[in-house]
């Protein structure tokens, strides 16, 4: 390894706070896509992913240098000649995202906005089967980019000879001191989360009553709005079946 180089600041709080943000919301949003009783929860997580990649497009432009785009996007001749330099044993070493590693970064961006549009669409009755099945085949298309994401992260780590999600908890790694994240901004990634969290209490107050949800849903029509309806009637079904219990 390069004598230059030192463990720096490389992801700032705000990244590491998104990053993990995203990858809780998209679990989730997976997770409960084909529950209808957990439909209003996976509408919830599915405007959190856009909230968050709107953020993370604004910090790509003017957040710290390793968050910029600028910093870490390169063409295909640059992801080609890393691809055949990991596979060749002699891959560079980068202080931020890797040409490979920034492309699979793009790319899921890209799928979660696609997926989100496509989601609120259907959600709101707009674009019939096209968005649906859009909706469902951007989805599928973000989890495959998700599983090379993570090969990606793994093949880095053993060929560079540093944990990688480590660094993306911790927002050290080996780098340059020139190419680091000068300052943490770790008030901004506090705020992102408290942003985050606060969202998602307003949906759970917001949130109509269960029976009322249900009964309407029952009737063929709409459920009054608030994402949080269906937790909310999991959770007061339980209630009921422990006292039904004792």
């Amino acid at each position: 390894m390069d004598t230059s180089m030192s463990r720096v600041r490389v992801w700032d709080v705000p990244v590491r706070v998104f990053h993990w943000l995203l990858v809780l919301s998209f679990a989730g949003a997976w997770l409960s896509a084909e529950s209808e009783r957990w439909r209003l929860l996976h509408v919830t997580l599915g405007y959190t992913v856009a909230g968050l990649v709107a953020f993370r497009l604004v910090w790509g432009l003017v957040g710290t240098t390793p968050a910029r785009f600028a910093s870490f996007v390169r063409g295909p001749a640059a992801v080609l000649a890393y691809l055949k330099g990991l596979l060749a044993g002699r891959a560079p070493h980068t202080t931020g995202h890797n040409p490979a590693g920034a492309l699979a970064i793009i790319g899921l961006l890209g799928l979660a906005a696609l997926t989100t549009a496509l989601g609120w669409a259907t959600y709101n009755d707009l674009g019939g089967e096209f968005a649906e099945e859009g909706h469902e085949l951007a989805a599928n298309l973000m989890l495959l980019l998700v599983g090379v994401h993570l090969l990606g992260v793994l093949v880095g780590s053993l060929a560079h000879r540093e944990n990688l999600v480590r660094a993306m908890f911790t927002g050290r790694k080996q780098g340059h001191p020139e190419e680091s994240a000068q300052r943490a901004w770790a008030p901004l990634g506090a705020a992102l989360l408290v942003a985050v969290l606060g969202f998602w209490a307003w949906q759970w107050n917001s949130a109509p009553q269960p029976d009322a949800s249900w009964q309407t849903a029952s009737a063929g029509q709409t459920p009054a709005t608030g994402p949080l309806a269906a937790l909310k009637s999991l959770l007061d079904d339980d209630d009921d079946d422990d006292k039904e219990g004792h």
